[in-house]
């Protein structure tokens, strides 16, 4: 069988590789590009473990073709961290001891990157509904639910304060941000 060249961008990198038709996206993250982080649970979209971000959209790579990926962009877990610098997901996950055996966390934290990407504030209801895709065998949810959280009021926090040092505002500004911050 003729294989497919993909181009395409993952992680903020351009990336070819070659697949079969009828390949999906796990397997060529795994095999072709060499990607692990990605893991393999269920294989029918079901347990969240292999959530990559396609085009800005949550996904199960389980189930997306890998020709599908042909000049689109992909983040997977190992594009979420800043060099060697975590993100504030991952650190949390670890303050917060969210994690056990480690096949369901790439998930949680890919998906939980979505969300706060989607929603930079959500509440622990749109936390929990968000996450309702992905399964844990080993913890409980509280404390993904409770990194998700932190992590959340440390980047609002980051931002504010990053805001607060760039330029002085004005009234107007603060209407605005006001205004924003309450719908």
């Amino acid at each position: 069988m003729k294989k497919h060249h993909v181009t395409t961008t993952i992680n903020g990198e351009p990336t070819e590789f070659l697949c079969e038709p009828q390949e999906n996206l796990l397997t060529a993250l795994r095999n072709a590009v060499g990607l692990t982080g990605t893991k393999e649970g269920c294989t029918t979209g079901d347990c969240g473990a292999c959530s990559v971000i396609l085009d800005g959209r949550l996904v199960p790579a389980c189930l997306v073709l890998a020709p599908e990926a042909q000049g689109r962009t992909l983040v997977t877990i190992e594009g979420i961290a800043s060099g060697e610098r975590l993100h504030p997901l991952q650190q949390k996950f670890l303050e917060h001891a969210a994690l056990q055996c480690g096949i369901c966390t790439p998930g949680f934290i890919v998906a939980a990157k979505a969300l706060l990407d989607a929603n930079p504030s959500p509440t622990e209801e749109e936390t929990r509904y968000w996450l309702a895709g992905n399964l844990c065998r080993c913890t409980g949810y509280d404390k993904i639910i409770r990194a998700v959280l932190d992590a959340a009021a440390e980047m609002c926090n980051s931002q504010l304060s990053s805001l607060n040092s760039q330029a002085p505002l004005n009234s107007q500004t603060l209407s605005t941000i006001h205004s924003r911050v309450e719908s």
